[in-house]
């Protein structure tokens, strides 16, 4: 995780997808921004980095993350969140969609769906080829 060179109330993060999931091989960059009353109020999220997942916005790639909403807690800082958004790419939550498309498979039972749209996703977008 690094600071963006204009502002320290930005930083960009890169995260490998986790093995075992659709995302595995995957480098997918998070912006994180800083409020002013941090640590009080949470951080906010957004993938820079197309994805297809429930939880994350497909235009925008804000982050649906309830430690970064309403459970956030000044104990927790900026390692803490992104090992939260880490985990949510290994667990989504179908209850609380931003990509109804994403949440409405994994709801109706099709995961091998959902699965092939993701992995597509992520070979196109986040694979480094060498």
């Amino acid at each position: 995780m690094e600071p963006d060179t204009n502002t320290t109330f930005k930083w960009r993060a890169t995260i490998e997808g986790p093995a075992g999931t659709p995302y595995d091989g995957g480098y997918f960059h998070v912006e994180l921004t800083i409020p002013e009353l941090y640590p009080l109020h949470p951080p906010t999220a957004h993938f820079r980095t197309p994805l297809f997942h429930p939880n994350i916005h497909w235009k925008t790639g804000e982050v649906c993350l309830d430690i970064l909403k309403q459970n956030w807690t000044p104990a927790w800082g900026l390692q803490s969140a992104t090992q939260a958004v880490m985990a949510l790419l290994s667990d989504p939550v179908e209850d609380s969609p931003l990509n109804c498309d994403a949440g409405n498979m994994l709801r109706a039972g099709d995961r091998r769906g959902f699965n092939s749209l993701a992995r597509m996703y992520t070979i196109e977008h986040a694979m480094v080829w060498r």
